[in-house]
């Protein structure tokens, strides 16, 4: 592993990026980790961070304009038909396996490379088929997908399928922007330095991903958590049961993380606000949001009811203007 990584455990005013990155690295199947902010909140960062904490420390990154063969891999048909055998290129997903596949700016990406990245991140499969040949191989990896808001946004089909998402800000605060400033100025002054400071928290870190994906099974989910998970789940009116399951997994995996003998509602209520954040939804009933506005700025439902007092379109009476020349007919 590259030893110039800014170690994980040094990063300064990023704690639910952290969490959300951990537990995405203990369960995998939790469908990747969306992050959205301003340039320069130390996205790319954290996300190298990360790898270095994975067992195989693979950092793979998707480029923008990447093809289709790119990122899951080809097959040679003409080799397979004439030896009987498939012979497989891998993709970037066979590459990212064990590791992290980082997406700079995913909602520039083509909607169909988005659709397959998620697949492969839930099901920790990669599926090739071609003229009838297919190929599968494992491809389980943490998904970081990154955005600037200002650049576009996501279908919402696409930002439910994320697991967990975090919005960072701008850091405002002289205190924090000092602290974050000295931290870097001696990384980049020393980095082996500077590592070697963290060296035992990195240490201790890896471990504990280590333990808590051993320890994940086991965790059993007690009534009283799945009752929390639903509460939250329909008081955000999201759609669907993806965030109910996602919360589930997610809450399991920070209980493996902090080694609890159980998972609690408060692990639920701390993995929450990343699995609704990009889910999230105004009330099912408008008419509450609808009162509260000005009547200059209400429009009508798209329904027969609505359309009391509103004037119906009349049609136009053709025959007063029939026998009007057309005005490239005129003289001038």
């Amino acid at each position: 592993m590259n030893e110039f990584i800014f170690p994980f455990a040094a990063l300064v005013a990023q704690v639910p990026l952290q969490q959300a990155l951990l537990l995405a690295a203990i369960d995998p199947a939790l469908g990747g980790v969306l992050v959205s902010g301003p340039r320069g909140t130390a996205k790319s960062t954290t996300a190298r961070a990360l790898a270095e904490l994975l067992p195989e420390g693979q950092f793979v990154t998707l480029p923008l304009g990447a093809s289709e063969e790119q990122l899951i891999g080809s097959l040679d048909i003409e080799a397979a038909l004439r030896d009987g055998g498939v012979r497989f290129s891998p993709g970037l997903l066979a590459k990212a396996h064990q590791g992290v596949l980082y997406v700079d700016e995913v909602n520039l990406l083509p909607n169909q490379l988005v659709d397959q990245l998620l697949d492969v991140a839930a099901s920790g499969v990669n599926v090739i088929e071609r003229d009838g040949i297919s190929h599968r191989h494992e491809a389980r990896f943490v998904l970081i997908g990154t955005m600037n808001p200002e650049e576009g946004e996501l279908r919402p089909q696409l930002l439910d399928r994320f697991g967990l998402a975090v919005e960072l800000q701008n850091c405002f605060d002289a205190g924090i922007r000092r602290e974050i400033v000295r931290a870097r100025l001696a990384f980049d002054l020393n980095p082996e330095v500077f590592r070697s400071q963290f060296a035992g928290q990195q240490e201790a870190l890896s471990l504990k991903l280590r333990h808590a994906r051993a320890t994940l099974p086991s965790l059993e989910l007690e009534d009283a958590v799945h009752a929390r998970v639903s509460e939250l789940c329909i008081e955000a009116h999201v759609d669907g049961l993806r965030a109910d399951l996602v919360m589930l997994r997610a809450a399991r995996a920070l209980a493996a993380l902090e080694e609890a003998s159980a998972v609690s509602v408060a692990h639920v209520e701390r993995v929450a606000e990343s699995v609704l954040l990009h889910r999230r939804k105004e009330a099912n009933a408008p008419s509450d949001q609808r009162a509260s506005e000005p009547r200059s700025q209400q429009r009508p439902k798209d329904t027969d009811e609505a359309s009391f007092g509103y004037m119906p379109p009349e049609p136009v009476d053709i025959t007063a203007v029939k026998n009007v020349r057309p005005l490239a007919a005129k003289k001038s």
